[in-house]
């Protein structure tokens, strides 16, 4: 099974595809879509086209996100919402079937603890993938965990897309 995780963002959205067969992981590719600084129309779209060759290249079987959790910047959030769209969007033409897990599901499946902080979550990803170091920067350690979170629960998926 190969596994698309995304953490959502605007400017920075990470991906990692992970490879699970039977209890072993693998990292296969991981990264960033990273967008400039223009109209957000423009920016979504480069999401969009980014995220449709790497599904091409990399043909996953499924799709996991993190839940959006936000209380204090509205507007920001409601930029990530419309990022995460789009990324649904791409994924639902590709019929993957969709998850998503909030923070805390992900620190506890990862690191066994939904209160770990960013680098006991970057140290589990690095040992549970046998990466020669911490994923680096957070979006990807963050999207590393999210995929590898599925993996491990391999729970129904909410919706097929």
């Amino acid at each position: 099974m190969v596994i698309l995780g995304i953490d959502p963002g605007l400017e920075r959205m990470g991906y990692a595809f992970v490879s699970k067969i039977g209890s072993k992981f693998q990292a296969l590719d991981y990264g960033l879509i990273l967008t400039p600084r223009i109209l957000l129309p423009d920016r979504l779209r480069i999401i969009e086209e980014q995220l449709e060759e790497l599904l091409k290249k990399q043909k996953p079987d499924v799709v996991a996100t993190e839940r959006l959790l936000f209380t204090v910047n509205k507007t920001t959030a409601m930029d990530v919402a419309k990022a995460l769209g789009v990324a649904l969007l791409v994924t639902s033409k590709h019929g993957l079937p969709w998850t998503e897990y909030s923070p805390p599901e992900i620190k506890q499946s990862v690191v066994g603890n939904g209160n770990a902080d960013k680098k006991q979550v970057q140290f589990m990803v690095q040992r549970l993938l046998s990466l020669p170091e911490p994923p680096k920067p957070d979006d990807v350690a963050d999207a590393l965990a999210i995929a590898i979170t599925h993996g491990l629960r391999h729970l129904p998926a909410i919706s097929k897309l």
